[in-house]
């Protein structure tokens, strides 16, 4: 297994790119998507970051670090976002896996925490997350945010 970070020279961009929109898209917002990711990926010093779990040349799962993750709480930064593991593949500890390469990347990044929003319950928790407030999505939707120390 591979963690790897998408960047314009990696050769895995436009399946990555497709498996983001995939896994948290829908039919209209594949161009939403592409430029996001397009246009963030400048550096991996700098945020946004997309990162891929990789079974040799296989995506198993992804999660992103962003700025926001579309949600009312803009005073909050990074934001660990898009977390999904291949059905397949869960419940072997790659979703755990993940979310501690997210905190030690913030960590790297100079962040001494990292935020998450779900509508997840007990997941997060079980993870070692801590309940920090409520948010808000723009349709108006309620969810929690979680917070933990950056490793």
């Amino acid at each position: 297994m591979n963690i790897e970070i998408l960047t314009k020279e990696n050769k895995l961009l436009a399946r990555g790119i497709e498996y983001f929109w995939k896994c948290w898209g829908n039919e209209s917002n594949f161009i939403f998507y592409k430029d996001c990711i397009e246009n963030s990926i400048v550096t991996k010093d700098l945020l946004p970051n997309f990162y891929l779990l990789l079974e040799r040349d296989k995506i198993i799962g992804s999660y992103a670090l962003l700025t926001n993750d579309i949600i009312s709480r803009q005073d909050l930064m990074p934001w660990f976002a898009c977390l999904y593991i291949e059905e397949s593949f869960r419940n072997q500890g790659f979703a755990e896996r993940l979310l501690n390469h997210g905190l030690h990347e913030a960590k790297r990044m100079c962040f001494d925490r990292l935020f998450l929003s779900t509508d997840l319950n007990d997941f997060y928790e079980k993870k070692g997350w801590d309940f920090y407030s409520k948010g808000y999505g723009v349709g108006g939707d309620e969810f929690k945010i979680y917070t933990k120390s950056a490793k």
